[in-house]
């Protein structure tokens, strides 16, 4: 359905955070199961609380604007979680997972973020103050579980993400001073009968003869 006016815009974006937020619901107890960080995991699951909440307060919406609550499929929000489920199957090291996931988890707050700013905007120059205040508390909410993620990334989790690379980089160091020094050994051996050859050149010391040669 395309949107003739900004009511029916506004309508086409709640439909679109309605199915986004039942997208989160299925993907949140995936995400928490995954994290290895208790504090993660515990902000998950707080966060599929507030997301149940927030599917509701889009169904009070609905009801403000006398709409059925109905989604409209979400396809910015499937890619991201596309993207969180892709990670969860990689093999990777605990830490690594966890500042992974907390990055999709960025990117779901930041879009939603955004949604709702716009959905609120929309509201509030069509002069519906009800709905602006049941988006805004959704908003607020999302503001902060974006500022929680961070606070754990900052926190220890990204640090931990990075333990052993220093000592790949030493090695990796290492091999290469190797491989540097054995190539320089090798030039020295080719390049040492030329010296001698030269040396003797130079001294007017003259080759001796091969046995078996005419005198």
């Amino acid at each position: 359905m395309s949107a003739e006016n900004l009511r029916e815009a506004l309508v086409e974006e709640i439909r679109d955070l309605y199915n986004a937020e039942k997208q989160l619901v299925k993907a949140l107890p995936k995400m928490a199961k995954g994290a290895e960080s208790d504090e993660l995991r515990d902000a998950f699951e707080q966060h599929l609380n507030e997301t149940e909440g927030h599917v509701t307060r889009l169904e009070q919406i609905f009801d403000l604007l006398g709409e059925k609550p109905r989604g409209k499929h979400c396809a910015g929000m499937a890619g991201i979680v596309e993207e969180g489920s892709e990670k969860l199957q990689e093999d990777m090291e605990g830490s690594v997972l966890d500042a992974c996931l907390i990055a999709s988890a960025q990117k779901v707050e930041h879009y939603e973020i955004g949604a709702y700013g716009t959905a609120i905007a929309w509201a509030e120059a069509l002069g519906m103050n009800d709905v602006c205040d049941v988006l805004n508390e959704t908003l607020e909410e999302e503001k902060a579980a974006d500022e929680k993620l961070s606070a754990l990334a900052e926190s220890g989790i990204n640090q931990a993400a990075t333990a052993g690379e220093s000592e790949d980089s030493d090695t990796e160091e290492e091999d290469e001073e190797e491989e540097v020094s054995a190539r320089a050994s090798s030039r020295g051996q080719q390049q040492q009968p030329q010296a001698s050859a030269s040396a003797r050149q130079a001294s007017g010391a003259k080759p001796a003869r091969a046995r078996g040669g005419r005198r």
